[in-house]
């Protein structure tokens, strides 16, 4: 059984944290912060494994992390985080363990779900391996959606620096027909796997694509769907009456948004091997040993979730913006999205009672410096305040003289815009500054350095919370609308609108009306 854990608005150091905000805490100027104290750089900042990260230019001080320590230590976060760590149940709406982390190498020797995980990933590293050699196939095709399309699709855009030549990688996930007849385009099915990633190989829009794609398989004249298909599900049974014999599992203490690590990481081990692989899974499990290990003070994923919950239920900033400054980065904000969002975007606490403080901050953003010329306006000269996020990476992985020197140059000018401002009487070209963020380094953009970084957001995301008193493991709020999808398909189909609210009825009229099906 998990521990029990207090409620942040129910703790001493919550309502102390009240006033430290109402006696300074809401004017804090980050200006003049680094006037008083030219030690605030290396008090702010810390390294940690594969990455640096630097929370200087941060609304906060010595005593408001203080307090926030105190609230996380009152809150019970290290007796949640020693219960995740140990197996127990602290996905209590589900009644699941949350045990991601063993994917990564954790667990003591004979612990049976450790076991079966070494056995599954030594399976799909030699699979990957075989496609790897097999150089008739040009091709590999994704088909999933959340969690088993956004890891996949973000690591191997991001690491493709590392990715094997002479094959090509593609992700289908919406329903939308659109996608995958784009993808489909120009391939050839003697030269094309297709991996279907469906835990439960039910998931409506993965199971349609699957479907669709087997059809194109057999239309242009596939002949071996066994081989230039495989599965990344535990239901064997229903991939074998599919036509698919290569089946890879996972367990039900994975949630969908952690589940790059398992065999839903399966393109991933494709892309950069089993060393590439192995890389990644090490790169995380080193933030883990950090997460688990280090004094709270000292673990940068606390420092960080506490920043968001002195963010989003003291000064009230709705939004985080995220801007990494390497293109193959491009997908990580919205990787980061379904983390946090899906995770944390919760209105009510364990126990079901509504809460009476905000959680999840809405997370976008793009990649600098296209973000730049696009919202940074608004970051800069808005009327709210946005806590924004760089991330650089300080060796780049191209030869082109100049580009990375400029590229690096634009992403410190813009934190150091934020902060400092520039006054003018006008008010057109006034830059209020004291607008807070946090920067990023990593040495080079390697599997074990993204492992870090992503699994440093996992606990980050777990931080806020436990503080919050939430379940940040399910995610309820995504079947009502996928429930009502199929009996609107039906609707949709026979034209029947009986018993529909008015729009409902509209839009299905409006739709329907002289469609023809492809």
């Amino acid at each position: 059984m998990a521990p029990s854990r207090i409620r942040c608005d129910r703790t001493a150091a919550w309502g102390q944290l009240a006033r430290h905000f109402d006696a300074g805490g809401r004017t804090f100027d980050l200006r003049r912060a680094f006037d008083v104290d030219a030690g605030r750089f290396e008090a702010f900042s810390q390294q940690a494994p594969h990455l640096f990260a630097d929370l200087s230019k941060n609304l906060l001080d010595a005593d408001t992390q203080a307090l926030l320590l105190a609230l996380a230590r009152e809150c019970g976060l290290e007796s949640h985080r020693a219960a995740m760590f140990a197996g127990e149940a602290v996905n209590s709406t589900e009644n699941r363990a949350v045990k991601h982390w063993l994917l990564r190498g954790g667990g003591q020797p004979g612990d049976a779900d450790a076991e079966a995980t070494r056995a599954t990933l030594a399976a799909m590293l030699a699979y990957a391996e075989q496609v790897r050699a097999d150089a008739a196939i040009t091709d590999v095709v994704n088909i999933g959606i959340g969690g088993s399309d956004l890891g996949p699709q973000m690591a191997v855009a991001a690491l493709h620096a590392h990715v094997i030549a002479g094959k090509r990688f593609h992700f289908v996930s919406n329903v939308d027909g659109h996608e995958l007849a784009a993808v489909l385009h120009g391939l050839r099915p003697e030269s094309t796997l297709f991996l279907v990633a469906s835990k439960t190989f039910s998931t409506l829009e993965t199971m349609t694509n699957a479907r669709s794609a087997r059809r194109w398989f057999e239309e242009k004249g596939g002949s071996d769907t066994a081989r230039h298909f495989a599965a990344l599900t535990s239901n064997v049974e229903a991939a074998r009456a599919f036509g698919i014999t290569t089946t890879f599992g996972f367990w039900d203490w994975v949630g969908g948004r952690y589940s790059l690590w398992s065999a839903i990481g399966q393109p991933i081990a494709i892309a950069l091997g089993a060393a590439g692989f192995r890389e990644l899974l090490a790169g995380a499990q080193a933030m883990d040993r950090h997460f688990a290990e280090q004094p709270l003070e000292q673990k940068l994923p606390v420092r960080l979730g506490l920043l968001d919950v002195w963010y989003r239920n003291f000064h009230g900033f709705s939004s985080r913006s995220i801007a990494p400054y390497h293109s193959a980065l491009r997908r990580l904000p919205a990787y980061l999205q379904q983390l946090e969002m899906e995770s944390n975007g919760k209105s009510v606490d364990t126990d079901g009672q509504p809460l009476p403080y905000g959680t999840s901050p809405v997370l976008w953003g793009e990649p600098g410096t296209n973000g730049q010329h696009a919202y940074f306006q608004m970051l800069h000269q808005g009327t709210d305040r946005v806590p924004v996020e760089f991330i650089a990476v300080r060796e780049p992985a191209h030869e082109l003289p100049a580009h990375h020197e400029l590229l690096l140059a634009n992403a410190v000018a813009q934190a150091q815009a934020l902060m400092q401002g520039k006054p003018d009487a006008g008010g057109h070209r006034n830059f209020a500054g004291n607008r807070p963020s946090t920067f990023f380094v990593l040495d080079a953009l390697t599997p074990a350095s993204l492992g870090a970084l992503l699994a440093l957001h996992e606990h980050r995301v777990f931080t806020s919370g436990s503080v919050w008193g939430i379940d940040s493991f399910d995610q309820w709020g995504v079947e009502l609308g996928k429930v009502l999808a199929q009996d609107v398909a039906g609707r949709l189909a026979s034209g029947d609108i009986d018993g529909l609210d008015g729009s409902t009825a509209g839009l299905l009229r409006r739709l329907g009306a002289g469609r023809t099906e492809s």
